[in-house]
């Protein structure tokens, strides 16, 4: 017998996006949207795709994502971002899964929209826990990069999911910006060895890492572009934390 599954996605100002992620699941047992207080047509297209819509203040992306998958009605959660959606063929694979499940989580594939294109279909895919019994499963906590952490083993699905994240540079930046911003008040309590240096070296380490060693080369300068970026974001985290620490010794001046 099959586990019913419940579909979770946090949303704001999300109508660009959801309607590709909602009807890419629309065959699930339950749609639950958690809201951030739109004010497009995302609790509209929500509604139209017959998902439940609560909304309450943004609280942090992992607690924000937590709160939506404690209003799941089934044990099964398939946690989707927004601006994500499943392929056409999804339906079978994640019903399989559900059969009798051998595991308390399932990572999918993702790939990745880069500006105007799609990552190298010969680049790396990451992959992440977004199909797990919520009973054995959180969030992690984190400011940002939050990941479900399941207890108990985690298998790979064959189902490569559709990011389509930022639609240009200005967005991605803009990103890295607020990214950075979080993670640098995650890391203040924590002291930091050899900042300096890592605010020098790592920015080159996180570039050649994205570009050579995930394959993102293969992108052409879609792909060179968001390594760049993805070097500033580093950078820019390290280079806050740096600041913090300098205007904690000036006395906060």
């Amino acid at each position: 017998m099959r586990e019913p599954l419940s579909v979770v996605v946090t949303t704001y100002n999300s109508a660009g996006t959801l309607e590709a992620c909602l009807a890419s699941v629309a065959w699930a047992d339950e749609i639950v949207v958690l809201d951030s207080g739109s004010t497009d047509a995302t609790a509209a297209i929500a509604q139209r795709y017959g998902a439940r819509v609560q909304v309450q203040p943004f609280a942090g992306y992992s607690a924000q994502k937590q709160a939506a998958i404690d209003l799941a009605r089934h044990r099964w959660v398939l946690l989707l971002d927004s601006d994500e959606a499943l392929p056409a063929d999804a339906a079978d694979p994640v019903r399989r899964a559900l059969e009798s499940p051998p595991c308390a989580g399932f990572q999918l594939w993702r790939r990745e929209w880069v500006f105007w294109r799609w990552q190298s279909p010969r680049a790396r895919l990451n992959h992440y826990v977004r199909l797990f019994d919520r009973e054995r499963a959180r969030m992690s906590g984190h400011s940002v990069h939050e990941s479900v952490q399941v207890d108990g083993p985690v298998r790979v699905l064959d189902v490569v999911l559709d990011h389509y994240g930022e639609p240009d540079i200005a967005g991605r930046v803009d990103k890295a910006n607020r990214y950075s911003s979080l993670q640098a008040a995650e890391g203040r309590p924590r002291r930091q060895a050899w900042l300096g240096w890592r605010m020098v070296a790592y920015p080159s380490v996180a570039f050649l890492r994205y570009y050579l060693l995930r394959g993102h080369w293969r992108a052409g300068w879609a792909g060179f572009i968001a390594a760049r970026v993805h070097a500033f974001y580093a950078f820019l985290k390290y280079a806050k934390l740096h600041e913090a620490r300098m205007r904690g010794r000036a006395g906060g001046r």
